[in-house]
């Protein structure tokens, strides 16, 4: 088992923040914002182009072409700022709203919309851009982000995982048990909460005590730190150096991301009956991508041809989604049965008969 160093540990209630709500750069200086003028013009790209196909995304659902879909707008820069700064050989582990983070891996739009479309089960393409398949289960993948990290640890390599999670997540045994693993056993893995205020209905101040979910992180003997969500160059940073310490043997980290569900929970919630108007309007006043849009004015890196540039990659993958996922057809039924093992045992075989017979009878 890795030896932690000993340090004490407290949590600051105050979000890491590195671009203000007005656009402009904060005081803050752990944390760097010297990155390459192209890497800063294309986390401004990616943050638009997830906004851009999670309305093509809802737009599909709205038309039937979807069995669901979990909206991620409003947490782009979470996402994006988060990814962005990892290896492609680091493993992420998402839950079900984690679009932008698919999107900075590299994963076609429409596997994922064949994902939620359900005629490609599993999302096992996924694993090929070292991204597990998305989870539906609340939680359970920070689990197999732990396991992945150990595995890391036992193989010799210096790869990170990342547990994406909700806010929600975090009253679900899995993740305390997850959480403990990582610390005892000293993983390289960092749970990465996008505390968006509700879980589906349920807002965060019923769900926990706590200061803050960061401040979860002092009970397991790992560090806890908050960040603003909605600004993508603070969450790039403390991702960056969560992952720099977990590489390093340091052990796992605790982050919370604050930021806002701007949309529903899912595409079959209507958030208009536990939240108010105002509350909404409030957080849209923060939206991290015209934030950010106003920081790269004022560096002098925004111009319309980035916007043109933006605008024709969003173009084209919204019309890639739609030629992928548009009356897609089903998938074969026999591969929800011959994919598990590489023989399909007896069970299995029996189960694949009687489902045959019922569908034989619906026809």
């Amino acid at each position: 088992m890795a030896e932690i160093p000993q340090m004490p540990i407290t949590v600051d209630l105050e979000p890491v923040q590195l671009i203000a709500a007005d656009g402009t750069p904060t005081t803050e200086r752990r944390y760097g914002r010297d990155l390459p003028s192209e890497t800063l013009s294309w986390l401004y790209e990616m943050m638009v182009v997830t906004r851009e196909l999670d309305t093509e995304f809802v737009n599909l659902k709205r038309q039937g072409q979807l069995a669901l879909f979990a909206s991620c707008r409003g947490q782009e820069a979470a996402q994006v700022g988060a990814t962005a700064c990892l290896r492609k050989t680091d493993w992420l582990f998402p839950q079900y709203r984690e679009l932008g983070a698919y999107l900075v891996r590299g994963i076609p739009p429409g596997h994922v919309g064949a994902a939620w479309r359900g005629t490609w089960h599993g999302g096992m393409e996924f694993t090929k851009k070292c991204c597990a398949p998305m989870s539906i289960p609340i939680g359970t993948q920070t689990l197999h982000a732990v396991g992945a990290a150990m595995a890391a640890q036992r193989l010799g390599e210096d790869s990170v995982t990342v547990a994406f999670l909700g806010d929600g997540a975090t009253s679900e045994g899995d993740v305390h048990e997850a959480l403990n693993f990582a610390a005892v056993f000293g993983a390289p893995c960092v749970f990465y909460v996008q505390n968006n205020q509700w879980a589906i209905s349920v807002p965060i101040w019923k769900q926990t005590v706590a200061p803050s979910i960061a401040h979860k992180a002092i009970g397991y003997g790992m560090p806890g730190i908050r960040v603003d969500g909605n600004d993508v160059l603070a969450c790039y940073g403390v991702m960056a150096e969560a992952a720099a310490r977990a590489r390093s043997g340091g052990g796992p980290t605790l982050v919370e991301a604050v930021t806002y569900r701007l949309g529903p929970h899912t595409t079959s919630d209507d958030p208009s009956r536990y939240r108010t108007q105002e509350e909404v309007d409030h957080w849209a006043a923060l939206d991290p991508i015209p934030r950010y849009r106003t920081y790269l004015q004022g560096q002098g890196l925004w111009s319309e041809r980035l916007e043109e540039r933006v605008a024709a990659r969003s173009k084209r993958l919204r019309t890639e989604l739609r030629d992928a996922v548009f009356d897609a057809p089903d998938v074969d039924i026999d591969e929800v049965f011959t994919s598990v093992y590489a023989e399909i045992t007896p069970g299995l075989e029996a189960q694949r008969q009687q489902l045959r017979a019922e569908l034989a009878r619906n026809d």
